[in-house]
């Protein structure tokens, strides 16, 4: 029950009716029109700004047009406890006892659904993490993976058909680096050859030591004697022990994808050809030359005929190659045709999870999609900024046994996947964040994770000293509550909900959840207090507690349970 949108529904129907009776002048579009809740210093439930959009064209100033849409609304709507105009245009309304009991048998026999959208979604694809798979997952895959999950959970939630996906970077030249470190590693163990851990372009880590002695062990490989003799076949036994330790990162971050897509066999399957072929039959690529990537050396730079895609065309900078001086692939060819396979599979919209490091990558690429499908905005991009890891005040440096990164596991073992998951998500993902893992371990406000949990214990509690079990259905047909009006303050917060919803998954901005679930625990345990000075504000006195206590209990807990689910975060009954 989304009264936000109900409301706006209804007052839209009056104008029309009063339009059609030449009460009023109503405007070709109406989306102008809002109902937004009222800042907590006014005691009202919802405001409209609807006086201050149609006042000009019905030659009124805002406040006396706000006397004939009031008198409308009254004479439709029963439920209305009390109705002004605000300047410089609003219309306040508050609501009656009644209304707020309806509200609260609703949310009650909608528990599971409540706040998600009752329309159809759409069939949506959604790319996250892709890391390379040359070794375990570090703290700075670990914002945008997360990010990731929740919005595809959030999407979900609202009823969309999500598919989440892993493009699997196993092609190229960092592969056959990362695989000849892993060879390197083999012979150093079966042999005593010392690792050159001064050549750049091998990977140092002593994950890969691990990764050496697994395929050792599995036998799979028996002759280690020439690197060129088994070069494939070494290079799909590290790529798959490097996936393994991904997946169990991912996993441990409570992570699961529905693919994974290989780019060796989008390669081995022709799919760079054909989207090639594709993108030459509708004009997009010709044969010509690029000016030096930025942070070459122009002085070396050579300029040569390539083969390029016209991203100018989509308000690009420049055109992007597709092939290099060997003629192989780029990075971007295979990427292209990854892309046009996701098109090929009628995704309604595909959204993209970046690092850092790829925010310059998303116009070319977006570009790109909307040559191969006809369709702007087909691709949605989302950047997750950088992590900064503080304790005590200052930058927190872990152990970095894996290599020279801080990773996921490292991470996992300071705070565990509920930390990690909520604090991550406590800004929008396009600001640095700064992970202080002091106000992580603290039990106090200072930790929303905490608060918000301990919320949700305290509720659980009230329930076990009635015998009754948080989870259960409450049975409250027929029955008509009396709210204070501190309870309807939460109720009110309750009931943004939807909203909160709606925007977050429009906007593909989850961090408004935990924020919204800290202020819905900050406002629980406020009243919670009162408790200790105000007997009625007491949810058990003398060993009973009220139905209306029950009901306002629940409202609060299925909210609190539906949001930190979309998070895939822990609700604890005991803390």
């Amino acid at each position: 029950m989304n009264i936000f949108e109900n409301y706006k529904n209804k007052i839209i129907s009056i104008l029309n009716e009063a339009a059609s009776e030449g009460h009023i002048v109503l405007p070709n579009n109406l989306n102008g029109i809002n109902v937004d809740s009222t800042p907590k210093s006014i005691d009202f439930d919802i405001s409209t700004n609807v006086s201050m959009v149609l006042a000009k064209l019905n030659s009124k100033s805002p406040e006396e047009l706000s006397k004939v849409i009031i008198e409308l609304i009254k004479k439709k709507d029963t439920k209305i406890d009390l109705i002004e105009f605000a300047k410089p245009g609003f219309i306040n309304i508050k609501f009656t006892k009644k209304f707020w009991s309806e509200f609260s048998q609703s949310v009650i026999e909608n528990e599971i659904s409540y706040g998600s959208s009752k329309l159809k979604g759409r069939k949506i694809l959604v790319e996250y993490v892709s890391a390379n798979p040359t070794g375990p997952l570090h703290v700075g895959h670990c914002r945008g993976a997360i990010l990731g999950d929740v919005i595809s959970n959030l999407l979900i939630f609202n009823n969309n058909d999500v598919s989440k996906e892993y493009y699997v970077n196993d092609h190229g030249n960092q592969i056959y680096h990362f695989t000849y470190s892993i060879y390197l590693r083999i012979r150093e163990k079966l042999f005593n050859e010392k690792f050159p851990i001064d050549n750049e372009d091998l990977y140092p880590g002593n994950y890969l030591i691990d990764i050496a002695s697994n395929i050792i062990t599995k036998k799979k490989i028996l002759d280690f004697s020439n690197y060129e003799n088994i070069k494939e076949e070494l290079k799909t036994a590290s790529v798959n022990e490097s996936l393994a330790l991904i997946k169990k990162n991912l996993n441990d971050l409570g992570i699961k994808h529905d693919n994974f897509i290989s780019e060796t066999k989008i390669v081995n399957d022709n799919e760079v050809d054909k989207v090639v072929k594709k993108l030459q039959d509708s004009n997009y690529i010709y044969t010509g030359k690029i000016n030096a990537p930025v942070k070459e050396n122009n002085g070396e730079w050579v300029e040569r005929d390539q083969l390029l895609f016209k991203s100018t065309s989509f308000g690009d900078d420049k055109d992007r190659a597709l092939q290099k001086s060997d003629l192989s692939w780029t990075y971007f060819a295979s990427d292209v045709a990854y892309h046009n396979t996701k098109i090929n599979r009628k995704f309604d919209k595909l959204i993209n999870i970046l690092g850092a490091d790829h925010a310059g990558y998303i116009k070319r690429i977006s570009s790109v999609v909307e040559a191969l499908s006809g369709e702007k905005n087909k691709l949605i991009c989302k950047v997750s900024q950088l992590v900064k890891l503080i304790k005590d005040g200052k930058p927190f440096k872990m152990s970095k046994r894996k290599g020279d990164y801080i990773t996921v596991d490292d991470l996992l073992d300071q705070v565990g996947k509920d930390a990690t998951r909520f604090i991550m998500l406590s800004r929008s993902s396009d600001v640095e964040l700064d992970f202080n893992f002091t106000k992580v371990k603290e039990k106090s406000k200072d930790n929303p994770l905490y608060y918000v949990q301990y919320c949700y214990a305290r509720i659980s509690s009230v329930f076990r000293n009635i015998n009754l079990d948080i989870k259960d259905k409450v049975n409250i047909k027929n029955y008509s509550f009396e709210y204070s009006k501190d309870e309807i303050n939460i109720l009110r917060k309750v009931s943004e909900w939807p909203r909160c919803i709606e925007t977050s998954s429009s906007k593909l901005e989850p961090h408004r959840i935990p924020v919204y679930l800290f202020e819905l625990a900050s406002d629980f345990h406020s009243y919670w207090n009162m408790g200790r000075e105000d007997v009625k504000k007491r949810f058990i006195d003398n060993d009973r507690i009220s139905d209306d206590k029950i009901v306002f209990l629940k409202l609060v807990s299925i909210v609190i349970k539906s949001g930190m689910n979309i998070l895939g975060v822990n609700t604890p009954e005991k803390m």
